[in-house]
């Protein structure tokens, strides 16, 4: 039974906890050296053979002495270094939900907090999403405090600095802004760590997306993305070594990297595994090969409406025979077509998904030509449309590419070549008033023009 005065202690915590109404919060009543105690913790979040040596070895302590405070109890008897002492209520409960074992002894006015922590998580692997030809094969998990060992595993200074945060109000979800002191923009990490403070939500139900949303409104109409997410600590540690802020969300594999420009999006960990000239050709490829995504069909279409106006070199790509449907509705309906099996892949198991492939090449082959549904042309250049939307690993700059392709096709069909040119004008425009969340310009260096910064840009040269 216990004291009234430990029972006064523990009546606060046990009414907010509610420890009988679920069964995996432990509270374990014990006691050391004829002093009554109670131990709080989570199942599933503790390591049971720690604690369980912990408190062997304090039960067996006899010294009266070391039971003055909560403080030189801790000093003396608690064999774990990872030991706090905390006395408000609420942040005592959090530190409980967040899997700290705490313990509360009759007599002390504070708790004995001790981070024995493990979570479920799955094997650090290479990321599915993410993957390069060379280098490590290692990939965030959806456990934080193992993120930020693999990259404090990549950077041994004592600079880099890791400030953890609570964020929201329901699921209080861990979130980590990582930086290098030495190389960090001061009042731009400023502004997050205060927009972060204050952020005024349930919970983090979409993770990062979600803590995006609350700390940066984004303005719907532009599609250019403004954060860039990466799978893989190399990048992350990378992108902290030029001073960039990494921000880690607990239960997503990915981390955030902001600032974040255009060129900054277009890079991936494949460019520095190369020597420089390989690696500078895939950057320029990549590039190329996303301009060429956002105009190849609308050129076409372009082309296909101005006949007298294409060259004789390129009369081979106009479409002579007739068509059941237009070819602008082809190409819209080719775009709805594969996001559709793109949705159907992710949602598939992995036993059928050979099988869906098939059905999707038989769909989009010669059977939808001989229905009079698609013309090959048509087939071909939106074929090359969404590989090279897997040229980059970016799925927000790829659905972008794929929104203002959309933009400038229906400005094209509707007013020709003043609406090709009103698209490009769009976008151009679109791209030109964006800003990083540093509020700096989204195509530095490109504008404001830096010949040197921007050769580096673009190319690699070491």
């Amino acid at each position: 039974m216990l004291t009234k005065e430990l029972e006064s202690n523990t009546k606060v915590i046990d009414a907010d906890l509610r420890v009988n109404e679920s069964f995996d919060l432990i509270k374990r009543e014990i006691v050391i050296n004829n002093h009554k105690s109670a131990l709080y913790c989570v199942d599933g979040f503790v390591k049971d053979g720690l604690l369980m040596k912990t408190i062997m070895s304090m039960t067996a302590i006899t010294e009266d002495s070391y039971f003055k405070d909560a403080k030189t109890f801790s000093e003396h008897c608690v064999p774990y270094f990872e030991v706090s002492i905390e006395k408000e209520p609420k942040l005592i409960i959090q530190n409980i939900l967040c899997g700290v074992s705490v313990l509360i002894i009759d007599g002390f006015d504070e708790a004995i907090l001790m981070d024995m922590r493990t979570y479920p998580q799955r094997q650090t692997s290479e990321p599915d999403d993410d993957k390069v030809m060379r280098g490590s094969k290692d990939g965030f998990v959806e456990t934080m405090i193992s993120n930020v060992a693999l990259i404090r595993r990549r950077i041994r200074d004592v600079n880099f600095t890791v400030k953890p945060f609570f964020v929201s109000n329901c699921s209080k979800s861990d979130v980590a802004v990582c930086y290098m002191d030495n190389k960090v923009d001061k009042k731009l990490l400023k502004n997050i760590i205060e927009r972060i403070k204050h952020v005024n939500t349930d919970s983090l139900a979409m993770n990062q997306q979600s803590l995006i949303e609350a700390i940066y409104p984004k303005k719907w109409y532009n599609p250019f993305p403004k954060i860039k997410y990466t799978e893989r600590p190399d990048s992350a540690a990378a992108n902290l070594l030029k001073g960039n802020i990494v921000i880690l969300v607990d239960n997503s594999p990915s981390a955030l990297i902001l600032p974040t420009s255009i060129f900054d999006i277009t890079e991936e960990a494949d460019d520095y595994y190369f020597p420089p000239i390989t690696g500078s050709y895939l950057r320029v490829a990549r590039i190329l090969i996303t301009i060429s995504a956002l105009l190849i069909t609308p050129v076409w279409l372009l082309m296909l409406q101005n006949p007298q106006l294409v060259p004789e070199v390129f009369s081979f790509t106009l479409v002579t025979e007739n068509t059941s449907i237009p070819i602008f509705w082809q190409l819209i309906l080719l775009e709805v077509t594969i996001d559709g099996l793109r949705l159907a892949a992710l949602n598939t198991p992995n036993s059928l998904s050979g099988t869906l492939g098939i059905i999707g090449a038989i769909a989009l082959s010669e059977f939808s030509v001989s229905a009079g549904w698609f013309n090959t042309e048509t087939i071909l250049y939106m074929a090359f449309v969404t590989i090279a939307s897997f040229s980059q690993p970016n799925y927000e700059l790829g659905y972008c590419i794929k929104f203002l392709r959309v933009m400038i096709l229906i400005l094209t069909m509707l007013l020709n070549i003043w609406g090709f040119i009103a698209g490009i004008i769009l976008t151009l425009v679109l791209l030109i008033t964006n800003k990083t969340v540093s509020g700096k310009s989204y195509l530095y260096p490109l504008i404001p023009f830096n010949g040197k910064a921007f050769l580096r840009k673009v190319l690699r040269f070491r």
